[in-house]
């Protein structure tokens, strides 16, 4: 090994391999590895542990010789007893020394955290857990904007970072104590940091019955590309479909709704809305609507004066913008519905691909 003069100074002898390797250890890392691992619902599944008062990913020490993915892979059967591959990678964390106070007697030098994703496990894979018999004491899926509250700080803002790479798309982040290095607009306004607003009512691709009320009206708003319009509330992170309630001025049409609020809440113009169909709240018999439609540009986004707020606006695969969501299983049916209304648009199905925002304004081709 050799070492390069600074400007000014005398050169230095060269440096040994064993001295060399002195040197680099003195800043060796731990390694460790996670994998995040959702149900359909897209909760997260987290750890109860007998060590720590706090929640954990599914993960642990890398151990000597041995690569992380093998490791996730591992303690993935060793805690859960399930038999996983980790070849997708969602985030590497570098874990600074005094990022969680640990006790000197720890020496904790810092880590590097990889986390895998495990994917979205349907009811016959979470059946096939079986925990050990020590350390994991119970396992629980839970709401995205429950982890903080579950985990250690680090460790919550690492697995919502991992989730948000994943609905993302963009491949691989890099994060410095669970935080990105390059945030993207997702983790800028925190989506997901609150809970998704609960809605698994049944899908029906027809019209409102008659003796219900509708009281909410939304779109999904295609661009030429075939990805869908989303709202993101700047203070919550929380995401929306355009639209909204009906109003007097709109003497009881949808059609009337959904264009004043998609203007007013997204400044977007729409062609020629088609009805999808209609969710019903059994408890209060109040109707939704949805609708598809195109739109080829937006305009300057207002500020609500409810609210004195202006939401950011991102354009999303449709299948992005529903991990946004809690719909529950008929999800499925209006994801259905919404690629039907799709290709009778005549418009493309939206490859994956990182979420954009939308600047303003601008015409979309």
């Amino acid at each position: 090994m050799t070492t390069t003069p600074t400007p000014g100074n005398q050169p230095r002898r060269p440096m040994s391999d064993e001295e060399y390797g002195a040197l680099r250890a003195r800043a060796a890392l731990w390694a460790g590895a996670s994998v995040l691992i959702t149900n359909p619902l897209g909760k997260v599944l987290v750890q109860r542990v007998d060590y720590r008062d706090t929640c954990l990913l599914p993960g642990g020490a890398v151990d000597a010789g041995e690569s992380p993915a093998h490791a996730a892979a591992r303690e993935v059967m060793e805690e859960l007893g399930v038999t996983d591959v980790a070849d997708r990678g969602l985030a590497v964390d570098w874990v600074s020394a005094d990022s969680f106070g640990a006790p000197p007697s720890m020496r904790f030098p810092g880590e590097i955290v990889h986390v895998f994703d495990g994917g979205t496990w349907d009811d016959n894979r979470i059946a096939e857990i079986r925990l050990p018999g020590h350390e994991i004491t119970g396992i629980e899926f839970v709401e995205p904007a429950r982890l903080p509250g579950l985990l250690s700080p680090t460790d919550a803002r690492r697995a919502l970072s991992a989730l948000r790479a994943r609905i993302n798309a963009a491949g691989t982040v890099l994060l410095a104590n669970g935080l990105p290095i390059a945030p993207t607009v997702l983790d800028r306004l925190g989506a997901l940091r609150s809970a998704r607003a609960e809605h698994h009512y049944p899908w029906r691709d027809a019209p409102s019955p008659h003796g219900l009320t509708v009281t909410q009206v939304h779109g999904w708003l295609f661009a030429p590309d075939g990805r869908v319009l989303v709202l993101l509330e700047p203070e919550t992170g929380a995401a929306r479909l355009p639209g909204g309630m009906p109003g007097t001025q709109d003497h009881g049409d949808p059609l009337s709704t959904l264009y004043r609020e998609a203007e007013r809440n997204a400044a977007a113009r729409l062609e020629a809305p088609l009805l999808l169909g209609h969710v019903t709240d059994p408890r209060t018999r109040h109707d939704h609507l949805r609708y598809a439609a195109a739109f080829t540009d937006v305009g300057v986004p207002r500020t609500d004066p409810a609210t004195d707020r202006t939401c950011t606006r991102i354009l999303a695969t449709p299948e992005q913008a529903a991990q946004l969501f809690d719909w529950g299983e008929p999800a499925t049916d209006q994801l259905a519905a919404v690629h039907r209304a799709r290709h009778h648009l005549g418009l493309p199905r939206a490859v994956p691909q990182p979420v954009t925002e939308l600047p303003c304004p601008t015409a979309l081709a």
